[in-house]
């Protein structure tokens, strides 16, 4: 298993997939209580619902699971939201706050797994945002993700379907916040959110940089938006992922079509 997945494209679109992937290896998988072996935080089918969108993007895809490492959080394990209940490098709980480890991972083994998966992700991360912006003078960076629309232990209530994660306006230009927001704000059906619980993970606020020409936005989708439920066994629900589909179309299309003006 190789710890990341890239396919290259030549458009000024990068597609992060931090918490896509179900790889575990066989010695941590000892290491979960029955909890941990289910795997419940993944964000399921996210490759599939983005599959196909967007020509000539990029995409970078982590195929170890979040409970090994997750490639989404600061690798010195900063917390994104101080003050709030949220998971760690390596988790220790899932997302309702359940331990998911018999034998918990030591600091070596973090040491040990930050430098075999979460490290080599952010390299390929790094390098096709690079090539990227060498071809267009602009990169913009779309993390996708998912998550099940009610956690208690995580937020109150029930998560609007589309949370757009900027980290308050800092990491891309202005007009490219607000062609997401719109776009998803005047999707039929849906509910959005601009920089709600989910104001981006590590992932968009380290590579945002706007000044650099490196653009980060985070898309965090409810998983009933396009699932029959959010229970085992995850199951994709064709008709609505379809419908959710044309409407992540037209946000991938105006975000391509913004940054090849860019650098006219």
């Amino acid at each position: 298993m190789t710890p990341v997945s890239v396919t290259q494209g030549s458009g000024p679109i990068v597609l992060g997939l931090p918490h896509t992937g179900t790889y575990v290896p066989e010695g941590i998988r000892a290491q979960f209580n029955d909890n941990g072996r289910k795997l419940a935080d993944t964000d399921w089918h996210i490759d599939q619902l983005y599959d196909g969108l967007l020509p000539d993007v990029t995409t970078v895809t982590a195929n170890f699971h979040r409970y090994v490492i997750d490639a989404n959080r600061d690798p010195q394990g900063e917390s994104l939201y101080p003050g709030q209940n949220t998971t760690t490098l390596v988790p220790l709980t899932d997302f309702d706050g359940l331990d998911i480890w018999d034998t918990p991972p030591t600091a070596k083994d973090i040491n040990t797994r930050r430098d075999a998966f979460h490290a080599p992700y952010h390299a390929a991360l790094t390098a096709e945002l690079t090539r990227v912006r060498d071809l267009h003078g602009v990169a913009i960076l779309y993390d996708c993700h998912s998550i099940r629309s009610n956690i208690p232990f995580l937020f109150e209530g029930t998560l609007p379907d589309l949370n757009i994660g900027t980290n308050s306006g800092a990491t891309c230009a202005p007009h490219i916040e607000q062609i997401v927001h719109k776009l998803a704000a005047s999707a039929s059906g849906y509910t959005s959110i601009l920089n709600g619980r989910f104001k981006g993970g590590w992932t968009t606020r380290h590579y945002g940089r706007p000044a650099e020409g490196w653009h980060a936005i985070q898309m965090e989708i409810a998983q009933s938006a396009y699932q029959t439920d959010e229970t085992p066994p995850w199951t994709y629900d064709t008709a609505k992922a379809e419908r959710l589909r044309t409407c992540l179309t037209g946000i991938l299309h105006a975000l391509n079509d913004t940054a090849l003006e860019m650098n006219t």
